[in-house]
């Protein structure tokens, strides 16, 4: 094997993990200042950043039960797998490419050990296209970012193709992009391309991060009040402002099929 062909094997070599704390919560990086994710000492099953909340809104158009599967693109501190084993039945299978993150999630992020979790150690935009995964999915977060933590390492419009193959249907991918990044763009056209049934986007949060939402299925075909009530069952049961999106999603509708007339 050639010396490029294991930089490529590798690709995680150069983010080392490294931790923070403040103010009872503890923050991974990848040796910056970028937050690459967060845990509450007190309250580990806390989603603490706003985006990480908005990664779950898929919970508003898809339920997952025990017979389902949620994948997960990009572990972090874990903070997605935790929330997602603690609140849904549903069997959970994350991609991280990097075993360093998986360690320290373990040592420091008090990653659960479930027989309902399952991680694997490669290249997200290979895993997504392997044969078990199609069709497989009920729920997908993509959440892929280095040490630099501007625009997502994979987001090519055949990688979105590529999730939305991993669907089932109906399904839902959350994906979280960089709104001040040249990146975004080119990702929500990828996304659009991708997720001809809708695709929409949350307003901008935390650091410039913006969390998109693509459709596969009839899922936004619904009435505003039913679409509004199970937002309220949303957020009360799993904490979440559930309501706000709902009604930011309802108007990034209304104002879709008005420039459709």
């Amino acid at each position: 094997m050639s010396e490029t062909a294991l930089r490529e094997a590798a690709p995680w070599e150069s983010d080392e993990p490294t931790i923070s704390e403040q103010a009872g919560i503890r923050y991974l990086h990848f040796g910056t200042e970028w937050v690459q994710g967060a845990m509450r000492l007190r309250r580990p099953n806390d989603l603490v950043l706003a985006y990480t909340q908005q990664m779950m809104a898929w919970l508003l158009l898809v339920e997952a039960g025990a017979d389902d599967d949620i994948g997960i693109m990009g572990l972090g501190a874990g903070s997605l797998l935790r929330y997602a084993l603690r609140n849904t039945p549903a069997r959970i299978a994350t991609v991280e490419w990097n075993p360093m993150v998986t360690a320290v999630c373990r040592s420091h992020f008090r990653l659960p050990e479930s027989p309902r979790s399952a991680i694997d150690h490669c290249d997200a935009a290979d895993w997504v296209r392997e044969t078990r995964n199609i069709g497989r999915f009920r729920a997908l977060m993509v959440d892929l970012y280095d040490a630099t933590a501007q625009g997502p390492v994979r987001g090519s419009p055949g990688f979105y193709l590529d999730c939305a193959r991993a669907l089932a249907d109906p399904g839902v991918v959350t994906v979280n992009l960089f709104g001040e990044h040249t990146s975004f763009e080119p990702n929500l056209a990828g996304l659009r391309a991708a997720f001809p049934d809708g695709l929409l986007v949350l307003p901008e949060i935390d650091a410039g991060n913006r969390v998109a939402i693509g459709v596969k299925g009839d899922l936004l075909d619904l009435s505003v009040g039913r679409f509004i009530e199970r937002a309220g069952l949303i957020e009360k049961r799993y904490r979440l402002p559930a309501v706000r999106w709902a009604r930011d999603m309802l108007l990034q509708l209304q104002q879709a099929n008005t420039a459709g007339t």
